[in-house]
């Protein structure tokens, strides 16, 4: 005990996995030299400009919001600071483009998240350094491409505005899919999840609101030029939109979880099943998933379904022991199955879902159609979670594979029961508690 709390005092930095230290370390020796060559040139170039677009950066990274699977993002402020990065001309007077080097860019967009991200800290919720991080890079692959090149003719010529954006839209998809790069390495190794997996996972969601930023970003750069600076505050408003409608939709999902979670203890708490079964089936289910190399949004429905697999059992007239469904009949099997997936139907929103609780108790074999992959999954964890339960005794968990192994034949698909032994063997025992 006295060693487990020890650990608990670890101070932050060492709890990190390597991947984001080696992260951390590289973005702040890339602000440390930023802004000391800032600071030794004697002067900021344009300091109205860094000032406004620095400003712009950090109102974005205070409005930050929470996207689906605990992912962070700041639209508002990336798209302010790609659009520093590929600045040309502000203003009808400036006849010139800023000289402004990439390292400013980097300085200022550092300043800029930082001061935005104070009033989180003060408030006690976490900095989003990692986050913050990936943005920088993200924005400092752009700068670095693009500020060489932002006084050549072709690009800054008036006449060759569409060079000058087909150059910008090729640097900023450049620069979303380096984000996402880092992002979906980042949640692979979180999640102990397949790389390719994650990665389209993280393309997938990121490209609607990577969109909306690029384009924003695009649009911000080449207004300048008309309106000067205050085209900032113009075009931050359709950006604020679409960033209340992502809100709304994390909203949404995060409501649809707590009242499927709240529906699930329902039958814990009318004695039905062990008390734990419904959370422990979902967590295995969704390891299982993972490590087959599932879609997150397929994971999403597997985590809902298992969660609910076991709502049927409210129409029987007196609980099975223990609620191990595995030991009863398959008719009684899938009349559970059948009901519990009219009860989830009823929603509107969950018909996946419902389908993947009504096929749970298919046998992998001799059935037309085939269970889907998620039904198969929730099937095979479900068994495991009825054999061993709560326990943590290794003996009983192998037994317990190794029965559910003996029925590959008809009843589970060998491959869920493959992924199982090795997340079982993996996850440590309080892990599926």
């Amino acid at each position: 005990m006295a060693i487990r709390q020890a650990e608990d005092r670890l101070p932050s930095w060492q709890a990190m996995d390597s991947g984001r230290l080696l992260l951390l370390a590289a973005v702040g020796m890339l602000v440390v030299a930023a802004l000391a060559r800032t600071a030794a040139s004697g002067h900021v170039v344009s300091p109205s400009t860094a000032i406004a677009f620095g400003s712009a950066i950090a109102v974005g990274e205070l409005l930050r919001l929470g996207l689906p699977g605990g992912r962070e993002a700041a639209p508002i402020a990336t798209a302010a600071a790609l659009a520093y990065a590929l600045l040309m001309r502000v203003g009808h007077t400036s006849g010139q483009v800023p000289r402004v080097a990439a390292l400013q860019v980097i300085a200022v967009t550092a300043v800029g998240m930082t001061v935005g991200a104070m009033p989180h800290i003060a408030a006690g919720r976490p900095a989003g350094v990692t986050g913050m991080a990936t943005r920088l890079v993200a924005v400092a692959c752009v700068a670095f491409a693009f500020r060489p090149i932002a006084g050549a003719e072709l690009i800054s010529g008036r006449k060759h505005w569409w060079v000058a954006f087909a150059v910008m839209a090729v640097l900023v998809a450049g620069g979303w899919l380096v984000e996402a790069t880092i992002g979906a390495l980042i949640r692979a190794d979180d999640l102990h999840a397949r790389f390719s997996v994650a990665l389209w996972d993280e393309m997938r969601l990121q490209l609607p609101l990577g969109a909306a930023v690029g384009v924003s970003a695009i649009m911000i750069t080449f207004a300048a030029e008309v309106m000067g600076l205050a085209e900032l505050a113009v075009f931050m408003g359709p950006l604020l939109v679409t960033q209340v409608a992502f809100r709304r939709y994390s909203g949404i999902r995060a409501t649809y979880l707590q009242t499927v979670r709240a529906l699930a203890r329902v039958t814990e708490v009318g004695g039905y099943v062990e008390s734990g079964h419904s959370r422990r089936v979902s967590r295995l289910a969704v390891a299982v998933g993972r490590e087959l190399g599932l879609a997150e949004t397929d994971l999403l429905d597997l985590e809902y379904a298992a969660l609910m697999h076991d709502i049927g059992q409210l129409s029987l007239p007196d609980p099975i022991p223990g609620g191990a469904t595995v030991l009863v009949s398959l008719q009684d099997q899938r009349r559970i199955a059948e009901l519990g997936a009219e009860v989830i139907s009823k929603a509107g929103v969950l018909d996946r879902v419902a389908e993947l609780v009504r096929c749970q108790s298919w046998p992998y074999r001799g059935h037309d159609p085939e269970p889907p992959v998620g039904s198969r999954i929730i099937r095979a964890a479900n068994a495991f979670d009825d054999l061993v339960g709560g326990s943590t005794d290794r003996d009983r968990s192998a037994a317990a594979l190794e029965r559910l192994r003996l029925d590959t034949a008809v009843e589970y698909d060998p491959g869920v029961i493959e992924a199982l032994t090795e997340v079982a063997g993996k996850r440590l025992a309080s892990r599926l508690e």
